[in-house]
């Protein structure tokens, strides 16, 4: 029963990477300036990017709880996002649906934009314009947001891996690559 009361290993630090990602997101830059488009969609898009940037940066640390940590910021995401739709008032049973479907479409995107990054050019426009804008052309283009990508992924890389287990993960202003 008391192992039931006790919080994963890295639970805190998750929340806490995961509020870092989403305050990141919901910058105003991103749809005024860039032209995301600011919907429910569109929000959840630079949300699931910028839990992609911590996760794929948490899970490539040599640290062996560089994986464990990784998993509490997805663990955060999904929690919040049913506590979101159940707010929104989905019923119940349309819930574990929902999130099924937003963790299949987190999953894509974070294997699309690992491998765009990885093959570098061009493939991050595309995946962002993909998966962003979806079917609208991004009104600038995708590569000023793809520019950003870089630049935090950098950024991020940079970060001491402890830092990072506690919770704490600085992201570069937005409009800074």
């Amino acid at each position: 029963m008391l192992s039931l009361l006790r919080r994963r290993p890295h639970e805190r630090a998750g929340y806490l990477l995961y509020g870092r990602a989403v305050a990141q997101a919901r910058s105003p830059h991103y749809f005024a300036a860039l032209g995301v488009p600011d919907t429910l969609d569109g929000r959840f898009d630079m949300v699931a990017l910028f839990a992609f940037l911590l996760v794929d940066r948490l899970q490539t640390d040599r640290d062996p709880a560089g994986r464990p940590v990784a998993q509490a910021v997805f663990d955060a995401m999904f929690s919040d996002m049913d506590q979101n739709l159940r707010q929104m008032g989905v019923g119940d049973l349309s819930v574990a649906a929902r999130v099924k479907t937003m963790w299949t479409a987190f999953n894509g995107r974070c294997h699309a934009y690992a491998d765009a990054l990885a093959l570098g050019g061009t493939a991050l426009e595309g995946a962002l314009a993909r998966n962003v804008w979806r079917t609208e052309a991004p009104p600038a283009g995708a590569a000023p947001l793809a520019a950003e990508v870089r630049a935090q992924a950098r950024h991020l890389a940079g970060q001491e891996f402890a830092a990072l287990a506690a919770g704490e993960a600085g992201f570069l202003p937005p409009g800074a690559p």
